[in-house]
């Protein structure tokens, strides 16, 4: 399987639209693209998740060895490329600075903000609800020769973290959107002491479930979980 592995919820990039408000704009939107995966070709919409992205993460560590967020950089594939940067308006052809494709970033975060970003924290072995606060630091650039979007965001923890494991896992529950480290340097520790050591883990089986909605695939997406383990002794 390709690094750009599949995405299960377009919602997270859609283009904004001047008669959709933006917390209603995902949804609407998700639900023409669906409809029109269905119609076109029933066995592939029911087969597998939607939407591809590539990703890459820093932990980031404190001065003192503490773990104080997660900084993500994911890349979307370039059909959802396509599709999100439809009607934004650019002022050099083919191309779109990060000003004109930040009220699309904004939408991002809003929108992720209710799947919890897909990003789940266990710390020592126990899962950690609601560990980070809001993204900061967000913002999109696009690649016009791979024509593709990167959404950038980092997720500040709630309280430092100072454990000698800390698990970090990324996917969509619903198995809507299914993300994949990239091939290079798919994570790093920034600023983390001399001890501290990271392994990751992908998702084993490439083979994807049948499904006829995202709601009946609840759990599912735990099983495609790309998974950094933090270890500091």
């Amino acid at each position: 399987m390709p690094a750009a592995r599949l995405w299960l919820r377009p919602p997270i990039i859609p283009a904004p639209g001047p008669t959709v408000g933006p917390s209603r704009l995902p949804r609407r939107l998700l639900v023409v693209v669906v409809l029109a995966l269905v119609c076109l070709s029933p066995a592939m919409a029911q087969a597998h998740p939607h939407v591809w992205v590539t990703m890459k993460t820093e932990v980031l560590f404190a001065p003192d060895g503490s773990v104080i967020g997660v900084r993500h950089d994911w890349t979307f594939d370039d059909m959802f490329s396509a599709f999100a940067t439809t009607g934004i308006k650019a002022q050099t052809k083919g191309e779109f600075s990060r000003e004109e494709l930040q009220p699309l970033a904004q939408v991002n975060v809003n929108t992720l903000k209710e799947y919890a970003y897909f990003t789940y924290a266990w710390i020592d072995g126990k899962r950690e609800k609601n560990a980070f606060n809001d993204p900061v630091d967000y913002w999109l650039d696009y690649d016009p020769q791979a024509t593709v979007l990167t959404l950038h965001f980092t997720l500040p923890f709630k309280k430092p973290v100072t454990v000698k494991q800390l698990l970090i896992e990324v996917y969509d529950p619903e198995f809507f959107v299914d993300f994949g480290f990239a091939d290079k340097y798919p994570v790093r520790l920034i600023d983390a002491p001399a001890q501290c050591t990271f392994t990751t883990q992908k998702p084993f089986d490439n083979s994807f479930q049948t499904f006829f909605s995202s709601e009946a695939n609840v759990g599912l997406g735990a099983s495609y979980a790309n998974k950094i383990s933090v270890r500091c002794p």
